[in-house]
């Protein structure tokens, strides 16, 4: 046989390990593992190079809505190239975009914009509101839809549903996983108003404390288990909720962010001010050594970036009225392969929870595993590789990233989708190649 491509002479990290091994791409799917497969219209030399399955960012917020997100912050195009520059071949994108995803028109329209304007294949989040509740099950059927994602507390515009009663209620419409960010409404805004005069930026995980983001996951679980429905915990940040959730394993999942697993209270305010500002709030060590607890014991399913772009003047505003949400698609893979390099977690555990974990818990199609008729998604990662993160690499439009100046071992090299190599050595090139993911019904 006549292969499109062959990735030749690198180690695969394969379902059940590592191997040196060649694989081979025919009409965008892997079409054979192992040695002296055949000719090829092209190849690819990863001899001293780590090809891993496709990189899976579940957890981005590129603000467009297919309409052109927001300028000067970010759209599709602009956060799509900081995915592949990142080694990262598909992102899962949320709803609170312009114009919010929240109806059949607007992730139609969301669907049919991916084309030729993503560099990275992109899943969508359809986005829970009150006036919806209903017809979620409709709506997590639509062509590129990944999950219904709930904000339990701190949403924007109208995307908030906090109440039991109607996250019951949307828990009965439909049967697939259902995202949730967790943070209790009811005990934001009875704390609220003791912080409204201001203070510093560390006062944000004091009002946005433990027991808010505990008290919400543990009501989200108790109605996962009243419904039957299976539910995923988005950006999983203390102690408490890590211990409780290894209890509810078999309905509820768990994610857990790079920031919350690298950045800690007080340092984190202290050097970056507003820039080290996002909700769920980074906090102090003790939940960033259970959130490392979480990830060895399998606890968690998979690593997101909650990439949210804001421009630099409101990042700069004093607290509270400073924006939260950090960059991260593009930093995500060179700072966990240097944890890898640290000895922190295993390139088998990295891929457990960077692309097997994200596909296995949404259900996306052909992705996430280097197997025969997978797509041909490769994240090829150089571990030797000594590089800088600094804003001036950041393609996001707001050009900034809480990470610059960070020293990482082990970089992406090549970013390979459906057998198009779209970047390699960090240069990009040809047209976006991105399409909507197919999800299991």
């Amino acid at each position: 046989m006549s292969y499109d491509l062959i990735l030749q002479n690198g180690t695969l990290v394969l379902p059940w390990g590592e191997a040196e091994a060649d694989v081979a791409v025919k009409n965008g799917k892997i079409a054979a593992i192992g040695k002296n497969l055949g000719p090829a219209a092209e190849s690819f030399n990863a001899k001293g190079l780590h090809v891993l399955p496709g990189v899976i960012d579940p957890h981005v917020h590129f603000r467009d809505g297919g309409k052109g997100g927001i300028e000067g912050v970010e759209d599709m195009r602009s956060g799509s190239l900081g995915a592949v520059l990142g080694g990262v071949t598909a992102a899962f994108d949320m709803p609170n975009t312009n114009p919010a995803g929240v109806d059949v028109a607007t992730l139609q329209a969301k669907h049919d914009y991916v084309a030729g304007h993503s560099w990275c294949d992109i899943g969508m989040f359809a986005g829970a509101t009150m006036d919806n509740l209903d017809e979620t099950g409709m709506l997590e059927s639509l062509p590129g839809v990944c999950a219904m994602k709930v904000f339990a507390g701190s949403s924007t515009g109208n995307l908030l549903v906090s109440d039991d009663e109607s996250i019951e209620r949307l828990m009965r419409s439909g049967r697939r996983r259902v995202a949730f960010h967790s943070e209790d409404e009811e005990r934001l805004q009875e704390r609220k108003a003791a912080f409204e005069k201001g203070g510093p930026y560390s006062d944000h995980y004091v009002w946005r404390d433990v027991e808010c983001a505990f008290k919400g996951t543990r009501r989200i679980t108790a109605i996962a288990e009243r419904t039957g429905r299976p539910a995923h915990i988005l950006h999983v940040s203390t102690a408490e909720e890590f211990e409780f959730l290894k209890a509810h394993k078999d309905l509820v999942g768990c994610e857990v962010l790079v920031n919350h697993l690298l950045q800690c209270a007080p340092d984190v305010y202290e050097r970056l001010g507003g820039y080290g500002v996002m909700n769920p709030p980074l906090r102090d060590k003790r939940h960033m050594d259970a959130a490392w607890a979480a990830v060895a014991d399998g606890t968690v399913d998979n690593i997101g970036s909650d990439h949210a772009p804001h421009p630099r003047a409101n990042k700069e505003k004093p607290w509270p009225a400073v924006a939260a949400g950090l960059t991260g698609v593009q930093t995500m893979l060179p700072l966990m392969l240097t944890k890898v390099n640290e000895g922190r977690l295993s390139l088998l555990r990295l891929v457990q929870l960077m692309s097997e974990g994200p596909a296995r818990v949404y259900g996306a199609v052909g992705k996430g595993r280097l197997v025969a008729g997978n797509d041909a998604d490769f994240s090829v990662v150089d571990l030797q590789a000594k590089r800088t993160i600094e804003n001036n690499w950041i393609a996001s439009q707001c050009g900034w990233t809480p990470f610059d100046g960070v020293a990482c071992t082990g970089w992406p090299v090549g970013t390979i989708i459906r057998g198009n190599v779209v970047m390699y050595e960090g240069q990009v090139t040809g047209e976006p190649v991105g399409r909507s993911v197919r999800f299991r019904s």
